[in-house]
């Protein structure tokens, strides 16, 4: 079964994929975030300003305008057809690292009262930032990393109560 990827731009547009689709692609990546890009012998300047890898949600800027993207598999395109969130359904107190990286920024402090989507901290993985927002309404109970340090998949990085 093939792959299927739906996407949101500027939440006006929808698109949908095919993973053979996206290989197909003629991308050339020049750094860390920039890209470039022929299609229909046109040429294309992409580059990622920011990313949110947890939610798949990405501010990309091609030549010179800028798109919100908003990626779906097929397990998010499942749930969602059937009309569950999986925020709902777990109480999410432990913010754990994705992948192992470096600590850039920590936005909050113990204390702190945050609403769902609040940037939390900023971690850099694989040359790419990534923002990690709170997954709920709550307080940060505990802080357990700080600017600069580095983390492993998996590791504790704020508790919420």
């Amino acid at each position: 079964m093939e792959k299927k990827f739906s996407v949101k731009v500027n939440e006006s547009f929808e698109f949908e994929f095919t993973q053979d689709e996206i290989n197909a692609l003629d991308t050339q990546k020049v750094s860390a975030y920039n890209y470039h890009m022929l299609r229909e012998n046109r040429s294309f300047k992409a580059a990622i300003a920011k990313a949110d890898f947890l939610n798949r949600e990405y501010q990309v800027k091609i030549n010179s305008n800028n798109y919100q993207v908003k990626i779906s598999n097929e397990l998010d395109q499942l749930i969602d057809k059937m009309g569950l969130s999986l925020s709902s359904a777990l109480m999410v107190n432990d913010i754990k690292a994705p992948m192992p990286g470096l600590i850039l920024d920590v936005m909050v402090k113990e204390g702190d009262e945050v609403k769902e989507g609040d940037y939390l901290l900023v971690l850099e993985a694989m040359k790419m930032e990534n923002t990690l927002s709170a997954p709920r309404d709550g307080v940060v109970k505990a802080i357990s990393v700080e600017k600069g340090q580095g983390v492993d998949k998996n590791q504790l990085l704020i508790e919420m109560e």
